[in-house]
């Protein structure tokens, strides 16, 4: 339905809002290419002067990144996740993994804690996507497949606070694991994660957050473990 409204800076937040929820909805996805400024035009029914304000506010808030001759890409699905990913983008890779596995750790005790059937249902599902972009040697869905489950434990934990900052750290984690995993899958790079959905499945706190701090990472200086990792 076009948008409307009388003033016109009113409007261009009405605008901004929109694209917005467009992201954080999940719609545009991030690293997708968001419609071209003629069709915003055409779908919200506003000026094109008002829709190019609203994505140059999106991409000054960290959101979207406009490359010239290409189009306008989702980079973010927050304002804060956009300043953690601009923040955190050139920090030693090993630190992002001592920060990944220590928020890991401790939503995955949570997890085992207080997940659900349908938390179950959902890590299972997950789980099995993340094996078949692996057994398909797809390096990106495997990427995409691996976050999401991830950040799925880390939501089976219900603390709604340590969700949202996960997930606002979704793209730095996400660049880290791209860098991690080469634009190869090779057999040396796979972790299998079946042991930690077992133990948040049998309840057991202790295990769930030991297996989930002892992944190995990699970084460009070779391979090393996570600090309380066994």
């Amino acid at each position: 339905m076009p948008l409307s409204h009388p003033r016109r800076s009113a409007l261009s937040e009405q605008v901004i809002a929109e694209l917005r929820n467009q992201i954080t909805s999940g719609e545009w996805p991030v690293g997708s290419r968001i419609p071209t400024e003629p069709e915003l035009v055409e779908q919200l029914g506003v000026a094109r002067n008002t829709v190019r304000e609203a994505v140059r506010a999106l991409a000054h808030n960290g959101l979207l990144d406009i490359r010239q001759g290409s189009g306008t890409y989702v980079v973010a699905t927050s304002e804060l996740a956009g300043v953690m990913h601009r923040r955190f983008a050139d920090a030693d890779p090993r630190h992002i993994a001592e920060l990944r596995s220590t928020l890991e750790s401790a939503a995955a005790k949570l997890a085992a804690q207080r997940r659900t059937e349908k938390d179950l249902k959902q890590l299972d599902a997950l789980l099995a996507r993340r094996e078949e972009a692996w057994e398909k040697g797809e390096a990106e869905p495997f990427v995409t497949a691996d976050a999401t489950f991830h950040l799925a434990v880390v939501a089976a934990s219900h603390n709604d606070v340590m969700t949202a900052m996960y997930a606002d750290l979704g793209e730095v984690l996400r660049d880290w694991l791209r860098a991690d995993v080469g634009a190869e899958l090779r057999p040396e790079t796979h972790m299998d994660h079946t042991r930690l959905l077992e133990a948040i499945r049998a309840g057991d706190a202790d295990a769930a957050a030991e297996e989930a701090a002892s992944y190995p990472f990699l970084c460009d200086r070779g391979r090393f473990s996570a600090p309380s990792g066994g």
